[in-house]
Protein backbone atom coordinates (compact mmCIF):
# COMPACT_ATOMS: atom_id res chain seq x y z
CA UNK A 1 0.00 0.00 0.00
CA UNK A 2 2.91 2.75 0.86
CA UNK A 3 4.67 1.75 -2.53
CA UNK A 4 0.80 2.39 -4.34
CA UNK A 5 1.23 5.51 -1.91
CA UNK A 6 4.15 6.64 -3.06
CA UNK A 7 4.08 6.66 -7.05
CA UNK A 8 0.58 7.35 -6.88
CA UNK A 9 2.01 10.76 -5.50
CA UNK A 10 5.15 10.58 -7.40
CA UNK A 11 2.34 10.99 -10.67
CA UNK A 12 0.59 13.50 -9.18
CA UNK A 13 3.28 15.59 -8.34
CA UNK A 14 4.65 15.28 -11.90
CA UNK A 15 1.88 16.34 -13.45
CA UNK A 16 2.08 19.23 -11.18
CA UNK A 17 5.22 20.10 -12.20
CA UNK A 18 3.63 19.60 -16.13
CA UNK A 19 0.52 21.79 -15.43
CA UNK A 20 2.86 24.52 -14.47
CA UNK A 21 5.33 24.44 -17.05
CA UNK A 22 2.21 24.71 -19.53
CA UNK A 23 0.53 27.36 -17.53
CA UNK A 24 3.72 29.58 -16.51
CA UNK A 25 4.88 29.53 -19.99
CA UNK A 26 8.00 27.06 -19.70
CA UNK A 27 6.86 25.36 -22.66
CA UNK A 28 8.53 26.34 -26.14
CA UNK A 29 5.63 25.94 -28.46
CA UNK A 30 8.11 27.84 -31.58
CA UNK A 31 8.10 26.13 -34.52
CA UNK A 32 12.07 26.24 -34.61
CA UNK A 33 12.30 24.36 -31.40
CA UNK A 34 11.81 20.72 -32.04
CA UNK A 35 9.73 18.30 -30.47
CA UNK A 36 11.94 16.30 -27.74
CA UNK A 37 12.63 12.08 -29.19
CA UNK A 38 9.85 11.11 -26.52
CA UNK A 39 7.32 13.57 -28.08
CA UNK A 40 8.04 13.05 -31.69
CA UNK A 41 7.62 8.94 -31.10
CA UNK A 42 4.41 9.50 -28.45
CA UNK A 43 2.64 11.86 -30.90
CA UNK A 44 4.01 9.36 -33.98
CA UNK A 45 2.68 5.91 -32.55
CA UNK A 46 -0.42 7.53 -31.37
CA UNK A 47 -1.34 8.71 -34.65
CA UNK A 48 -0.33 5.76 -36.29
CA UNK A 49 -1.86 2.91 -34.41
CA UNK A 50 -5.52 5.91 -34.14
CA UNK A 51 -5.34 5.60 -38.07
CA UNK A 52 -4.95 1.45 -37.75
CA UNK A 53 -7.53 1.71 -35.64
CA UNK A 54 -9.96 3.35 -37.37
CA UNK A 55 -9.46 2.38 -40.68
CA UNK A 56 -10.21 -1.29 -40.44
CA UNK A 57 -13.08 -2.47 -42.81
CA UNK A 58 -13.04 0.42 -45.01
CA UNK A 59 -13.67 -1.44 -48.42
CA UNK A 60 -11.01 -0.23 -50.87
CA UNK A 61 -12.76 0.12 -54.78
CA UNK A 62 -10.44 -0.95 -57.92
CA UNK A 63 -7.50 1.49 -58.00
CA UNK A 64 -5.58 0.46 -60.75
CA UNK A 65 -7.53 2.66 -63.18
CA UNK A 66 -5.32 5.25 -65.22
CA UNK A 67 -8.34 7.36 -65.64
CA UNK A 68 -8.54 7.77 -61.81
CA UNK A 69 -4.61 7.64 -61.21
CA UNK A 70 -4.50 10.66 -63.64
CA UNK A 71 -7.46 12.31 -62.32
CA UNK A 72 -5.98 12.03 -59.05
CA UNK A 73 -2.62 13.96 -60.14
CA UNK A 74 -4.73 16.82 -60.78
CA UNK A 75 -6.15 16.49 -57.72
CA UNK A 76 -2.92 16.51 -55.71
CA UNK A 77 -0.98 18.89 -57.79
CA UNK A 78 -3.63 20.98 -57.02
CA UNK A 79 -4.04 20.36 -53.32
CA UNK A 80 -1.63 18.25 -51.93
CA UNK A 81 1.85 18.73 -53.84
CA UNK A 82 2.15 22.46 -51.79
CA UNK A 83 2.78 20.37 -48.02
CA UNK A 84 3.73 17.16 -49.29
CA UNK A 85 5.50 17.70 -52.42
CA UNK A 86 6.22 15.42 -55.62
CA UNK A 87 8.81 12.90 -57.24
CA UNK A 88 11.45 15.44 -57.83
CA UNK A 89 9.36 18.48 -56.41
CA UNK A 90 9.46 20.42 -53.16
CA UNK A 91 6.95 22.01 -50.95
CA UNK A 92 5.98 25.13 -51.22
CA UNK A 93 8.41 26.91 -49.45
CA UNK A 94 5.75 28.05 -46.08
CA UNK A 95 5.78 24.09 -45.88
CA UNK A 96 9.08 23.65 -45.04
CA UNK A 97 8.81 25.58 -41.98
CA UNK A 98 5.47 23.01 -40.58
CA UNK A 99 6.11 20.95 -37.38
CA UNK A 100 6.03 18.10 -38.06
CA UNK A 101 7.12 18.18 -41.16
CA UNK A 102 4.04 17.10 -43.51
CA UNK A 103 5.28 13.48 -44.69
CA UNK A 104 6.97 11.90 -47.73
CA UNK A 105 3.99 10.31 -49.30
CA UNK A 106 6.10 7.88 -51.07
CA UNK A 107 6.81 6.23 -48.11
CA UNK A 108 3.78 6.13 -46.84
CA UNK A 109 2.37 4.32 -50.40
CA UNK A 110 5.10 1.84 -49.06
CA UNK A 111 4.08 1.17 -45.77
CA UNK A 112 0.56 2.26 -45.07
CA UNK A 113 -2.99 0.16 -46.78
CA UNK A 114 -4.93 2.12 -49.27
CA UNK A 115 -7.40 2.56 -46.51
CA UNK A 116 -5.30 4.34 -44.43
CA UNK A 117 -4.59 6.60 -46.59
CA UNK A 118 -8.09 7.30 -47.32
CA UNK A 119 -9.29 7.66 -43.78
CA UNK A 120 -6.18 10.11 -43.32
CA UNK A 121 -7.15 12.41 -46.39
CA UNK A 122 -10.64 11.80 -45.65
CA UNK A 123 -10.66 12.96 -42.20
CA UNK A 124 -7.31 14.94 -41.33
CA UNK A 125 -5.03 15.06 -38.32
CA UNK A 126 -4.88 16.93 -35.58
CA UNK A 127 -2.09 19.07 -34.72
CA UNK A 128 -0.22 18.65 -38.11
CA UNK A 129 -2.32 21.41 -40.22
CA UNK A 130 -3.59 18.39 -42.55
CA UNK A 131 -7.29 19.39 -43.00
CA UNK A 132 -10.16 17.08 -43.35
CA UNK A 133 -10.73 16.40 -47.14
CA UNK A 134 -13.78 14.96 -46.34
CA UNK A 135 -14.98 18.93 -47.19
CA UNK A 136 -13.15 19.68 -50.28
CA UNK A 137 -13.26 16.96 -52.18
CA UNK A 138 -15.86 14.43 -52.83
CA UNK A 139 -15.95 10.47 -52.27
CA UNK A 140 -14.99 9.37 -55.70
CA UNK A 141 -11.91 12.16 -55.65
CA UNK A 142 -11.34 11.40 -52.48
CA UNK A 143 -10.35 7.71 -53.82
CA UNK A 144 -8.58 9.04 -56.76
CA UNK A 145 -6.20 10.75 -54.59
CA UNK A 146 -5.85 7.40 -52.62
CA UNK A 147 -5.03 5.95 -56.35
CA UNK A 148 -2.66 8.56 -57.33
CA UNK A 149 -0.58 8.25 -54.14
CA UNK A 150 -0.47 4.37 -54.02
CA UNK A 151 1.40 4.61 -57.27
CA UNK A 152 3.83 7.45 -56.55
CA UNK A 153 6.41 4.89 -55.96
CA UNK A 154 6.40 3.93 -59.18
CA UNK A 155 6.13 7.17 -61.28
CA UNK A 156 9.97 9.25 -61.72
CA UNK A 157 10.13 12.77 -61.08
CA UNK A 158 10.42 13.20 -64.86
CA UNK A 159 7.27 10.84 -65.45
CA UNK A 160 5.22 12.91 -62.64
CA UNK A 161 6.61 16.45 -63.97
CA UNK A 162 5.26 15.14 -67.41
CA UNK A 163 1.98 13.83 -66.18
CA UNK A 164 1.76 16.85 -63.77
CA UNK A 165 2.08 19.34 -67.20
CA UNK A 166 -0.74 17.28 -69.03
CA UNK A 167 -3.01 17.06 -66.06
CA UNK A 168 -6.26 19.04 -66.69
CA UNK A 169 -7.42 21.09 -63.82
CA UNK A 170 -10.04 19.28 -61.86
CA UNK A 171 -13.55 19.15 -62.24
CA UNK A 172 -15.66 19.65 -59.04
CA UNK A 173 -18.94 16.46 -59.40
CA UNK A 174 -22.11 16.82 -58.41
CA UNK A 175 -22.75 16.70 -54.78
CA UNK A 176 -25.26 14.64 -52.99
CA UNK A 177 -28.82 16.05 -52.66
CA UNK A 178 -31.03 15.66 -49.53
CA UNK A 179 -32.00 17.21 -46.30
CA UNK A 180 -29.34 18.90 -43.94
CA UNK A 181 -27.38 16.89 -41.61
CA UNK A 182 -26.95 18.46 -38.40
CA UNK A 183 -24.24 16.14 -36.81
CA UNK A 184 -22.26 16.31 -39.74
CA UNK A 185 -22.67 20.41 -40.20
CA UNK A 186 -21.26 20.51 -36.44
CA UNK A 187 -17.91 19.40 -38.02
CA UNK A 188 -18.32 21.02 -41.30
CA UNK A 189 -18.40 24.52 -39.06
CA UNK A 190 -15.02 23.59 -37.15
CA UNK A 191 -13.45 23.20 -40.60
CA UNK A 192 -14.90 26.44 -42.23
CA UNK A 193 -12.84 28.32 -39.03
CA UNK A 194 -15.94 29.55 -38.05
CA UNK A 195 -15.05 29.29 -34.52
CA UNK A 196 -12.05 31.83 -35.04
CA UNK A 197 -14.43 34.35 -35.40
CA UNK A 198 -17.45 33.73 -33.27
CA UNK A 199 -18.49 31.87 -30.39
CA UNK A 200 -20.80 28.57 -30.63
CA UNK A 201 -22.59 26.37 -28.33
CA UNK A 202 -20.94 23.27 -28.30
CA UNK A 203 -17.80 23.92 -30.49
CA UNK A 204 -14.60 23.85 -28.99
CA UNK A 205 -12.06 26.06 -30.32
CA UNK A 206 -10.65 29.98 -30.51
CA UNK A 207 -14.51 31.15 -29.94
CA UNK A 208 -13.18 34.86 -30.28
CA UNK A 209 -15.50 37.79 -30.18
CA UNK A 210 -14.97 39.30 -33.97
CA UNK A 211 -18.57 38.44 -35.30
CA UNK A 212 -21.53 38.02 -33.02
CA UNK A 213 -22.08 34.77 -31.15
CA UNK A 214 -24.52 32.48 -32.35
CA UNK A 215 -26.14 31.65 -29.46
CA UNK A 216 -29.79 30.93 -29.81
CA UNK A 217 -29.97 31.43 -33.52
CA UNK A 218 -32.97 29.43 -34.43
CA UNK A 219 -34.69 32.20 -32.25
CA UNK A 220 -33.24 35.36 -34.69
CA UNK A 221 -35.63 36.89 -37.19
CA UNK A 222 -33.19 38.14 -39.72
CA UNK A 223 -29.75 37.16 -40.76
CA UNK A 224 -27.02 40.08 -40.65
CA UNK A 225 -29.59 41.93 -40.44
CA UNK A 226 -31.24 41.98 -43.96
CA UNK A 227 -32.61 38.89 -44.79
CA UNK A 228 -35.39 36.86 -43.02
CA UNK A 229 -33.94 33.87 -40.87
CA UNK A 230 -35.14 30.76 -42.65
CA UNK A 231 -32.72 27.84 -44.18
CA UNK A 232 -33.01 28.96 -47.70
CA UNK A 233 -31.34 32.78 -46.89
CA UNK A 234 -28.99 31.15 -44.10
CA UNK A 235 -27.51 28.60 -46.77
CA UNK A 236 -26.99 31.52 -49.20
CA UNK A 237 -25.42 33.85 -46.93
CA UNK A 238 -23.15 30.97 -45.98
CA UNK A 239 -22.41 30.47 -49.75
CA UNK A 240 -22.44 34.38 -50.74
CA UNK A 241 -22.11 36.61 -48.10
CA UNK A 242 -20.93 39.33 -50.03
CA UNK A 243 -22.94 39.05 -52.58
CA UNK A 244 -25.89 39.96 -49.74
CA UNK A 245 -23.85 42.19 -47.94
CA UNK A 246 -20.83 43.91 -49.83
CA UNK A 247 -19.90 45.92 -46.84
CA UNK A 248 -20.09 42.54 -44.13
CA UNK A 249 -16.30 41.44 -43.07
CA UNK A 250 -17.83 37.86 -43.36
CA UNK A 251 -15.61 36.28 -46.38
CA UNK A 252 -16.49 34.10 -48.89
CA UNK A 253 -15.19 30.71 -47.71
CA UNK A 254 -16.19 28.76 -50.68
CA UNK A 255 -18.90 26.89 -48.66
CA UNK A 256 -20.49 23.98 -51.20
CA UNK A 257 -24.13 23.88 -51.45
CA UNK A 258 -23.57 20.43 -49.14
CA UNK A 259 -21.71 22.16 -46.35
CA UNK A 260 -24.36 24.85 -46.63
CA UNK A 261 -27.21 22.88 -45.77
CA UNK A 262 -25.66 21.06 -42.98
CA UNK A 263 -24.44 24.19 -41.38
CA UNK A 264 -27.55 25.78 -41.86
CA UNK A 265 -29.07 22.16 -40.15
CA UNK A 266 -26.52 23.07 -36.98
CA UNK A 267 -27.30 26.45 -36.78
CA UNK A 268 -31.06 25.46 -36.37
CA UNK A 269 -30.53 23.67 -33.05
CA UNK A 270 -28.96 26.31 -31.57
CA UNK A 271 -32.13 27.61 -28.91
Amino acid sequence: MRRVLLTLAAVAFAGLLALGALVGGMYDISATDQHLAPTYWAIDTASRQSVKLRARGIAVPPLDDPARIERGLALYRENCAQCHGAPGVAPEPFALGLTPSAASLVHTARTWTAGEIYWTVRNGFKMTGMPAWEFRLTEDELWDVVALVMSLPGISPLEYKRRAAAAPAPQRRPEPAGAGDARRGKVAIQQYTCPTCHEIPGIVGANKPVGPPLDGWSKRGTIAGILPNNAANLERWLREPQAVSPESAMPDLGVTERDARDIAAYLSTLR
